[in-house]
């Protein structure tokens, strides 16, 4: 098969599975030694702040599907505004971007969803971009996807492409992507940490969301902009509906003079307990 477009499909509020999903689409577009005048051209379908209108993808492309993990799960946003896009048995690459703890359940959630909207899973992957928790008192997968990380992804993509020249259209099994595993003590330790935060909100329930500093909020917007859910109303900038949001943290990342924050305690967990470097996983 030779695609005829490559689209890279994603819901991405901090960008990192954009980044991924794009090298992928580049590694499937440029065919071992075809001239670069032919590679087929490369179209990216963002879903992170608007559903936009339902659409079809052809049998002759590919789609780069990319999406955050949610505590082991894809995204819920992202599940919704994925059921506009159709395929007619159109190749897909399923990847789940996860915050360097675990993707558990989410690959194999995502090749099915791509499944029942008409694709056909061809390769999975889970790759791993700075947990949207991140931030430089407590770091978790800081600054990735890295440049190793994009050259591993270009190369997954170039495997991919492989696989379609040589007319191979076989569905993938997602589940089978293997779990890089943390270390016993860390893993405990975390899971110790979790089982005192459910006790502690079962008695005391705590809403934690981000939030906007009154005295260093220029009501710029930026963070109004960004939200993919319109969880923050431009000109209240320093607030955030509970109702909407989903606590990506885009507008903490993106705000430029640091008045927005989130204080949660798993981010301190988080970067306790998953420090070492997990590498991304591939399947074809």
């Amino acid at each position: 098969m030779k695609p005829q477009t490559i689209h890279a499909v994603v819901f991405s509020p901090t960008g990192t599975s954009k980044k991924i999903a794009s090298a992928v689409a580049r590694g499937i577009a440029s065919a071992a030694g075809a001239d670069p005048a032919e590679a087929a051209p490369l179209k990216t379908i963002d879903l992170t702040h608007t559903a936009g209108q339902p659409a079809t993808l052809p049998a002759d492309t590919v789609a780069v599907i990319a999406t955050p993990v949610y505590g082991g799960h894809v995204a819920p946003t992202a599940v919704k505004r994925l059921e506009t896009l159709r395929g007619e048995g159109t190749p897909a690459v399923v990847i789940a971007v996860y915050g360097n703890r675990a993707f558990e359940n989410a690959a194999a959630e995502l090749a099915a969803l791509a499944a029942r909207q008409g694709f056909v899973p061809v390769a999975a992957a889970a790759f791993v971009g700075e947990h949207s928790y991140s931030t430089p008192k407590t770091p978790v997968a800081a600054g990735r996807p890295d440049t190793q990380d994009l050259a591993e992804a270009t190369a997954f993509g170039a495997a991919v492409r492989k696989k379609l020249d040589a007319g191979d259209l076989t569905p993938v099994d997602a589940a089978k992507l293997k779990e890089v595993r943390t270390p016993l003590w860390p893993m405990l330790r975390f899971i110790r940490f979790v089982l005192g935060y459910r006790r502690r909100q079962k008695k005391n329930p705590v809403v934690y969301l981000p939030v906007g500093d009154a005295d260093l909020c220029t009501h710029c917007g930026r963070c109004a902009a960004i939200c993919p859910t319109q969880a923050i109303a431009r000109g209240d900038e320093v607030h955030t509906d509970p109702a909407r949001c989903i606590r990506c943290c885009a507008c903490v990342k993106a705000c430029p003079v640091g008045a927005r924050s989130f204080h949660t305690p798993f981010a301190a967990a988080l970067s306790r307990s998953f420090t070492r470097r997990k590498p991304p996983v591939t399947r074809l």
